[in-house]
């Protein structure tokens, strides 16, 4: 966990911030932004593919990523990148919620993936998690990752409004810690409806089920 915090700090904080400052005079404010997204996507990728992530929580990252990425090319200028960003986590925000609002929580189907990788067959991880006294809980954990995207694209759009682009810098920083803080209340969730699924197979079914939450989600 200390490693992965160490690579979280240099990858999306510490290499974008250094970026940003040194390459802004060279190449102007916009290609300087767009080259300080560089680490952060490249270590994405490669986390990716590392913690092999598959089915739901593989293709939302990939399809955040690839629209993401264009999103930015596509900006033509710093404060137009930085606003359109906001619009993305206010839309990403919008979809976390309409999950909810349709009982299809994407903290479940993450959590079915999880399970998955540990041998645990799609359909069955499905079944149990969508039982009674344990499918409410992701949903809690769906408005909670739903509430994340809010408050962070409220913060963003409250520091460009201040700041403006000469802000980048701290905005990092505050995106960053603000991250840390709302991914540790995920995990934390998520640890805890492990515990809850784990009373309740032993319950109805007089087995024990590793049941280890995921760490981390989108980011």
């Amino acid at each position: 966990m200390k490693k992965l915090i160490l690579f979280d700090l240099i990858f999306y904080m510490t290499l974008p911030f250094l970026l940003w400052n040194y390459a802004r005079e060279p190449f102007g404010d916009y290609y300087a932004m767009l080259l300080s997204t560089v680490p952060g996507l490249i270590y994405t990728i490669y986390r990716f593919y590392r913690e092999r992530q598959f089915n739901i929580a593989g293709l939302f990252i990939i399809f955040s990523l690839i629209l993401g990425t264009t999103v930015s090319v596509l900006s033509g200028n710093a404060e137009r990148l930085l606003w359109n960003q906001v619009y993305l986590g206010y839309g990403y925000a919008v979809i976390y919620g309409l999950s909810v609002l349709f009982r299809k929580p994407f903290a479940l189907y993450f959590a079915v993936d999880f399970m998955y990788l540990q041998g645990y067959p799609r359909k069955d991880s499905t079944i149990l998690f969508s039982s009674k006294g344990i499918f409410v809980w992701y949903q809690l954990l769906t408005i909670l990752i739903c509430i994340r995207g809010i408050f962070q694209s409220s913060l963003k759009a409250w520091l460009l409004n201040i700041y403006g682009v000469d802000g980048y810098g701290q905005m990092l920083v505050y995106m960053q810690v603000s991250g840390w803080v709302f991914g540790g209340l995920i995990t934390g969730g998520y640890f805890l409806i492990g515990f809850i699924v784990k009373s309740y197979v032993r319950k109805h079914y007089g087995e024990d089920v590793s049941t280890n939450p995921p760490i981390g989600v989108n980011e």
